[in-house]
């Protein structure tokens, strides 16, 4: 499995590309700000063509480039309807400070041609590649991340699946609640719900930061540990927009 991942725009928001391997079809997933050119670079050194787009949450540091990345391959956006509005008019779910830093340019927004959407522990068979989808509201009433069997090299580290989080978790903390559509408590029943219940051979691939597992997450995270002791959890600290 061929996985590429890199960080893009002023949020460095992790983009990736997923493929069962060169030369063949592909995914990408979150195309934030300024992706496109990376998002270029990796499907010609792998000579790989984007059939999908697939977006975890509608915030503008995500969807920024959905709709040139899916429009220049003539590939299909996924998104879940709840946070569909927001391919249009991202606007709707950004902070007062990121919106005051973007109403100086010229900036227009538009679905993509084809736009299609998630539901929950939907299967989707993309590129070769199966993703299960996991509605993980919180961050954003919308938000989902992507789960896929992850067939490794042989004599590799185990891993049994890769989990594209977007902003529900991260090394050492999870997603803030304090933006427009979002709310703690509906996100920690989402960590508790559709996260703990996962092997802790596990990789999480984070919207945001480094790669992850869900046994390190498990064994040091804050947010995870109290709620394994309670029903309640610590305020999030400020990640992404």
């Amino acid at each position: 499995m061929l996985i590429a991942a890199f960080p893009a725009g002023p949020w460095g928001t992790n983009c990736y590309v997923a493929a069962t391997g060169p030369g063949t079809e592909c995914v990408i997933i979150d195309p934030g700000k300024d992706a496109t050119a990376g998002v270029e670079q990796v499907v010609r050194e792998h000579r790989l063509k984007p059939v999908a787009v697939l977006v975890t949450h509608g915030h503008v540091d995500h969807m920024w480039c959905v709709a040139p990345v899916a429009g220049t391959y003539d590939a299909t956006a996924w998104i879940h309807p709840r946070d569909r509005h927001l391919l249009a008019d991202p606007m709707q779910g950004m902070s007062r400070e990121t919106t005051a830093m973007l109403l100086g340019g010229k900036h227009e927004f538009a679905e993509p041609d084809n736009v299609r959407e998630l539901a929950d522990l939907q299967e989707l068979e993309l590129a070769g590649l199966t993703f299960v989808v996991d509605h993980t509201p919180g961050h954003t009433a919308g938000s989902v991340t992507f789960r896929t069997p992850y067939a490794a090299d042989e004599g590799s580290v185990d891993v049994s699946e890769v989990l594209f989080s977007g902003d529900l978790l991260f090394a050492g903390s999870i997603g803030r609640t304090d933006l427009p559509g979002g709310d703690h408590p509906t996100m920690l029943r989402s960590l508790r719900d559709k996260v703990l219940p996962l092997a802790d051979d596990v990789v999480v691939l984070p919207g945001h930061g480094e790669q992850t597992s869900i046994g390190r997450e498990r064994a040091t995270n804050p947010y995870l540990l109290d709620l394994v002791d309670t029903d309640e959890g610590p305020a999030p600290v400020t990640r992404g927009l």
